[in-house]
This record gives C-alpha cells, sequence and structure tokens, in this order.
C-alpha cells in the first residue's frame, strides 16, 4: 500500500486554533507527539479518548481534497510545489466559524455561506486533480456501501470522492459520531464554551499538504503554503 496525500485547510502551528484543537484531539499533526487533554468537567463522564479517536487518526484539518494516492507520472515533490504555486495566487480570507453539529458529528464549521471558501474548495479539487492516481475496485466499492446518487457517483470516479462542488460542507471535525441527540447536544455546548476563545472571525491564509505512510497510519502535516507568497 503507498502513500495517501490530501490538500486540507489547517490553521498555522503554534497559533490558539491549532493548539486548542490538537490538545483536544490528543495528537499534534504538525509533529505527530500525543497530546495531554486539559480536563473538560462536563464532560467527565465521557470516553474521550474514543469520542476523539477518529479526527485524532486524521489530524484537526478540512477537507479540500481528499486523500488520494500519486499518480505514477507525479512525485511528492512535484506535489508540494504544486501546493506552493496554487496559494500564491490567491488572497486570503476572514469567515466566522464555530462548533456545530454536522450529521451525527461536531465540528467548527462556517457560521455563514463563505464563497471565498467554496471557491477555495471547487479549484482546490480540480487544480490538483493531475496528482491523484485512480481509485481502486476496493475504493470504489467502499465508498458505494454508502447511498450516492448518480452524480455523486460520477463524481466519485471523476475526481475520487463523492462529496464534491455542492455536496462540499466544510468542516474540521472534532468528534465521531454521537448518535444520541441529547448528548450531542450536550457536547457541543461543553466545545461551543471550551472553543469560545478561539471561535469567531478565523483568517484562512494557508493550505496545507497532509501525508498518511499507510491506511492505518496517521495523517501528518507534510508542507504548508501560504496564501499570496
Amino acid at each position: 500500500m503507498t502513500a495517501r496525500y490530501a490538500i486540507y485547510y489547517a490553521p498555522a502551528p503554534g497559533t490558539a486554533l491549532h493548539d486548542a484543537a490538537s490538545a483536544w484531539l490528543g495528537r499534534d499533526a504538525a509533529t505527530g507527539a500525543a497530546l495531554e487533554r486539559p480536563p473538560e468537567p462536563a464532560l467527565a463522564d465521557l470516553d474521550l479518548d474514543a469520542l476523539t479517536a477518529d479526527p485524532r487518526h486524521y489530524g484537526f484539518h478540512a477537507t479540500l481534497k481528499a486523500p488520494f494516492e500519486l499518480s505514477v507520472d507525479q512525485s511528492e515533490t512535484d506535489l508540494i510545489e504544486a501546493l506552493a504555486v496554487f496559494a500564491a495566487g490567491r488572497p486570503a480570507f476572514t469567515a466566522d466559524i464555530a462548533p456545530q453539529g454536522l450529521s451525527a458529528f461536531i465540528a467548527f464549521r462556517l457560521i455563514a455561506p463563505c464563497p471565498a471558501m467554496q471557491a477555495l474548495h471547487e479549484d482546490c479539487v480540480r487544480a490538483f486533480e493531475p496528482f491523484r492516481a485512480p481509485l481502486s475496485d476496493a475504493d470504489i466499492a467502499r465508498r458505494r456501501r454508502a447511498p450516492l446518487t448518480a452524480e455523486q457517483d460520477a463524481r466519485l470516479i471523476a475526481f475520487g470522492y463523492p462529496y464534491v462542488f455542492e455536496d462540499f460542507r466544510f468542516h474540521m471535525t472534532l468528534t465521531g459520531a454521537v448518535r444520541d441527540e441529547a448528548l450531542r447536544i450536550r457536547i457541543i455546548t461543553a466545545l461551543q464554551a471550551r472553543f469560545a476563545p478561539v471561535s469567531g472571525p478565523h483568517v484562512f491564509d494557508r493550505l496545507s499538504l497532509f501525508r498518511q505512510e499507510t491506511r492505518e497510519a496517521p495523517f501528518t502535516i507534510l508542507a504548508q503554503a501560504s496564501f499570496g507568497g
């Protein structure tokens, strides 16, 4: 199994949002280091390691171009260079974010629609498509276990991921699935209080390239590129 790469938004290491979210998840995707989570008294009766296991594996991020294996005619160096060129041509923008529910999950989400974020996602999907190897039959079968529309299935084949363009929902995941509605509301309330200092206006000023050595390994930040050079 070869490495996988993904184009994500992730805040710069050392910033308040990066540090707070990494501590909550229990891992810093920039360094790979495990982190001790500060106590959360409002959720003291829950297994927070289990609650955060899935997002901890991926690292704190928002997906712009979903994980992919490299095409045989591209290299990691080519991808890093393309990331820098792509980012240099884009302006930074600001949008409000806060922890909210997303189906059964809880994530930092946009408080209001953001055309700049939507455009960034769509441009990333298209611009980095030449670097993506075709999906394996196993990956296609895995994705098709979920109910897909005809359009989503076509995009799965065309772009390696079904939930793109109008199906895109910006989110930086904080928990795994929480099926119980009352519990989910309770966790959202606790996380909104916990992350209040880093919620609200946020400057989106970079792209991140994440790398996963094997399917079992966690994702880590390989490179970041600032907008506007």
